[in-house]
């Protein structure tokens, strides 16, 4: 593989880094007292009441409703620690799966809000490229430490 300035395996450990940034500043810019109050998820039920999609609507009802303080939390911090762990390269293929799966659910629920789509797609594909390519073989913990 020919790259220009860096090797191709540097290059997919700057596109795992720019991931776990855009992580960090899906985290950062949460108002959080409005959030961990409610707001989030407030926002959230309102969009999962108007779906179109039955199951959608039923699940956050049974798994996201009846706890809006908890999954705020788990929302936000998950954004957190996926922004820090593919930043770092720590538990780099789990922070890539679990990025994914987070921008599935996102997507689904969002999927009247075509901004949303777009920015979910393109995290999902940077996560599909940097897992299956392996991105933590350079500038990682888990290179430094053997793992993976």
């Amino acid at each position: 593989m020919d790259t220009i300035w860096l090797t191709g395996a540097q290059w997919l450990a700057v596109l795992r880094i720019g991931l776990g940034l855009w992580w960090l500043e899906s985290w950062r810019h949460k108002d959080k007292r409005t959030w961990f109050e409610g707001g989030g998820i407030t926002w959230a039920a309102d969009i999962a009441a108007k779906h179109r999609w039955t199951p959608v609507r039923s699940g956050f009802d049974v798994l996201v409703a009846p706890r809006p303080k908890t999954m705020a939390y788990v929302v936000a911090y998950a954004e957190l620690a996926l922004g820090a762990g593919l930043i770092l390269g720590f538990l780099t293929p789990l922070a890539l799966v679990g990025g994914l799966l987070l921008n599935v659910l996102y997507f689904t629920l969002m999927i009247h809000d075509w901004a949303e789509q777009g920015q979910n797609s393109m995290m999902a594909l940077i996560s599909l490229v940097a897992l299956f390519a392996m991105s933590w073989q350079t500038w990682s913990l888990d290179a430094a430490l053997g793992w993976f």
